[in-house]
Parts: structure tokens; C-alpha cells; sequence
């Protein structure tokens, strides 16, 4: 009903819905980048905020209420905005709050046990299901075929699917990848084949960096007039606030900021910093919020 409440917006977008455990607001701000760069004005909604033109708006859901959605598609239609990317949780797919529409892509970027318990999901087949919603809500799906769960999560799609990853069946793949390290800043290169082919250099450390990136660069094939120079400059600069953001404070260290909220992200940006043979590596974390306490003691361990 607020689609057509708002007069049915999503068909005057190019809309873009990322799913998965990891990588979603990462890979949606490098996209809103890339299409920012090569002349497409695009909007976002997630995690950290929705952004319509020049107004910010602090994000309370992951995804909002579908009546949010609908209202802020309806806001940049009205501001001239051509494109929109956002984060599609598995409790927003769960509770319809994307209902209404067909996006035009779909992506699954990952999947880890996370978000199972009181108040989210009863179980790990749900939380699959749930995510594998929006394949049949799409009219491409862009996934990634290195994960384990992929086929589980695109059982019974009604889109046409197209993949990305290291493994030699993706579509789009990444070869070649080397692991960089400048003064007080840490970051990594790599060679895409198959149906884009370009190289890419990005100040973001990590193989997860390569998979966002990755990602986006499938997206990004999707749009018309998006030269492979605009787009290597579109990601060489492309940053997230909160994610391993980098603070410039001294050329002697690297100090950087990440959300990693749950034990997984912890082990996975840590192994990723180590891999960079840093001499000493200092972490400091919390776990705030009434979320699982089962979280906070795999965190600390």
C-alpha cells in the first residue's frame, strides 16, 4: 500500500538491494560512489543513514518500515536522483518492509550464523530463507560464489543470476591480489577478469575489501557510460565512516576504526590486519546495546 500511497516511486529509480552477514553498507557506499563519479546522482538507505541529495537522515533500522522506504524513494525521485542502493536485512525481508516493488538488482554479498536468537531469527535455515527472499523480488541477482551458502540462498530465484569471487566459475573474478602498505595506511591491488577486466588499487586493506569491491564493479557493469578510468578513480577513493576508517594521525602507525559488532567481524578484521605482518597490533573494542550475551563472550575470547 505506501508504494502506491507515494505513486509507485521505485519505477522512476534504478533500484539496488545488498543482502548478506557482511559487507552490505561497505560495498553500498562504494557503489553510491562509483555512480556518484561517473554523473549518475544516486541516493542510499542503511545501516548508518539514509542520504537523499544533501540531507542525511541517522538510520534507526537497518532497513526502515516500508512506509520509510517508500517515502524516501518518493523524496529522491522529487530531488532528481537516478539510482538507489541500499541494505536489504533479513528482518526487513522477513517483515515485508521491501514490498511493493522488483528491484532491479538484487546482491548476496555473504552469510554467517548471526542475527539467530530472542527477537530476530529461531534458526540458521530461517535466517537463509529470509535472505533468499530477495531473489525472487530482483530481475538480476548478483552473488557471490565463493560462499558456502549461495546455492541455499538463490533456491527457487526468479531473476537471472550473475556471480563474482576468486573462484575460476565467477563470471567476475579477482586474481592477481597483492596486499599493500604505505606510511600510516594500508591497502590492496588486484586484476578483474571475465566480464569486466580491469585492474584495481583501493586505500582499504583485507581480502573483504576485494569482495566489496568486487561487488560493486559487477553492479557498476549494469550502467551505462561508466568508463573503466572513472571507475578505478571511483574506487581508489572510495571510504565508509566506521569501516576500517582510517585516522590520519602519524605516519609511524596506522590507526584505524571498524563496527565489527559481533565475533566473527572481530576475527575476520584482525586476521586481515595480521596478514600485513604489523609489528604490534593494538585492539580496543566494546560491546554495547541489549543485543546476545552469547556475542560478547566470543568477542572477548
Amino acid at each position: 500500500m505506501s508504494a502506491e500511497y507515494f505513486g509507485n516511486p521505485a519505477e522512476e529509480l534504478y533500484t539496488i538491494g545488498i543482502t548478506g552477514t557482511k559487507g552490505k553498507t561497505t560495498t553500498t557506499y562504494m557503489v553510491k560512489g562509483i555512480l556518484e563519479e561517473c554523473g549518475y546522482k544516486t541516493g542510499l538507505i542503511g545501516t548508518i543513514e539514509t542520504i537523499i541529495g544533501d540531507k542525511r537522515i541517522p538510520a534507526s533500522n537497518t532497513t526502515p518500515e516500508s512506509y520509510i522506504v517508500q517515502k524516501s524513494f518518493r523524496e529522491m525521485v522529487d530531488a532528481g536522483i537516478k539510482a538507489v542502493v541500499m541494505e536489504v536485512s533479513s528482518q526487513g525481508l522477513m517483515m515485508h518492509r521491501c514490498a511493493g516493488f522488483t528491484y532491479d538488482i538484487g546482491v548476496f554479498t555473504n552469510l554467517e550464523p548471526d542475527h539467530i536468537g530472542p527477537g530476530e531469527h529461531a534458526s540458521l535455515e530461517e535466517y537463509i530463507a529470509c535472505k533468499g527472499l530477495l531473489f525472487k523480488q530482483c530481475k538480476v541477482g548478483i552473488v557471490n560464489c565463493d560462499d558456502e551458502h549461495m546455492k541455499k540462498v538463490i533456491e527457487g530465484h526468479t531473476c537471472k543470476v550473475e556471480t563474482y569471487g576468486l573462484s575460476d566459475k565467477a563470471d567476475t573474478r579477482a586474481t592477481d591480489i597483492e596486499l599493500i602498505t604505505t606510511p600510516g595506511s594500508l591497502g590492496t591491488k588486484y586484476r578483474v577478469s571475465g566480464l569486466t577486466n580491469m585492474n584495481v588499487t583501493l586505500n582499504l586493506p583485507g581480502m573483504f575489501s576485494v569482495y566489496n569491491s568486487l561487488c560493486a564493479i559487477a553492479i557498476s557493469r549494469h550502467f551505462d557510460n561508466i568508463s573503466l578510468e572513472k571507475l578505478e578513480d571511483a574506487l581508489l577513493n572510495v571510504k565508509v565512516k566506521g569501516r576500517i576508517e582510517v585516522v590520519p594521525v602519524s605516519d609511524k602507525f596506522t590507526l584505524m576504526i571498524d563496527y565489527a559488532h559481533n565475533a566473527m567481524s572481530l576475527e575476520s578484521l584482525l586476521t586481515t590486519l595480521k596478514a600485513y605482518h604489523p609489528k604490534r597490533l593494538v585492539c580496543l573494542f566494546g560491546c554495547g546495546g541489549n543485543r546476545s550475551k552469547l556475542r560478547r563472550y566470543e568477542m572477548g575470547e
